[in-house]
């Protein structure tokens, strides 16, 4: 048996956060899955794109790298997403991996969980308390004006109600200065500072609730323009302090993946397709 990880994520541009968040997780599932060739894919075909163009880097779609280890003779495969939330571009996979399987493609296939999606229900883990507590490692000292605000990416997908949820077990866990917004939908950076302004803070750490500190971490989050949350909270009256960090960084976030993937390699808390 020929056996195989494919890890996918969205992908970033940035070569930095790449080795720092996306290589980072890469190698720990290497050194702990080591009768396993592990792989790398990118979900976004304009990152793809960018990195082949700028750098000659060349990383295959989620289909290309598939299709390879189909060719080089790999009979199992274990997909692991990199994403943050049950959305588009886990969707993207997800229908991908069930196709491979009804198609009988490989002996065996099977996509593990991204890092928020089991709310404790039945007799599934808590995803959400099991990232809190890895994030509760990088609030600030708690001094009485202290806040973090996580910024998390949102859109239209259902699936981006995980961040409200999350907001939910923040404040369930008795972290009643810990925010979250998204970039493109639910919650919005007005409510968290309408919030800030209620708990009468004073100093705010924003920090990147993404796997990579890439493009929105540094423009939308932490850019110079008017527009961007770091603007807009100093504009509000907070001083601002930017932690440039993907979640890949955190040791105990790329654990919670490898868990993740043991799961989907045992059988355990994965999808019945």
């Amino acid at each position: 048996m020929k056996k195989a990880i494919l890890v996918v994520s969205f992908g970033t541009t940035y070569l930095d956060t790449l080795q720092l968040n996306i290589a980072a997780i890469e190698d720990k599932i290497r050194t702990h899955f080591p009768d396993f060739e592990v792989r790398r894919a990118f979900t976004s075909r304009m990152v793809i794109k960018r990195l082949a163009d700028r750098a000659g880097l060349h990383v295959d779609t989620e289909e290309q790298a598939l299709e390879k280890l189909l060719a080089e003779g790999y009979t199992e495969v274990y997909v692991q997403p990199l994403h943050v939330v049950a959305g588009e571009e886990y969707e993207k996979i997800r229908r991908l991996v069930v196709r491979y399987a009804h198609n009988k493609t490989f002996a065996k296939i099977r996509i593990g969980r991204p890092l928020l999606y089991y709310m404790g229900q039945e007799d599934q883990p808590d995803d959400y308390l099991t990232v809190l507590a890895a994030v509760a490692k990088q609030l600030p000292p708690a001094g009485e004006a202290d806040a973090l605000v996580f910024m998390g990416h949102g859109g239209t997908h259902p699936a981006n109600a995980a961040y409200a949820v999350l907001q939910l077990k923040f404040a369930e866990a008795g972290l009643e200065r810990t925010f979250v917004y998204t970039v493109e939908g639910f919650p919005a950076l007005e409510g968290v500072i309408e919030k800030l302004k209620e708990h009468k803070i004073r100093n705010v750490r924003l920090a990147p609730f993404m796997l990579v500190a890439g493009d929105h971490a540094k423009n939308d989050m932490a850019g110079e323009d008017d527009e961007s949350a770091k603007s807009r909270l100093a504009q509000a009256g907070f001083k601002v302090d930017v932690l440039l960090k993907g979640l890949g960084e955190n040791e105990l976030i790329q654990d919670i993946y490898l868990q993740h993937l043991r799961d989907a390699i045992s059988g355990k808390h994965c999808h019945k397709h």
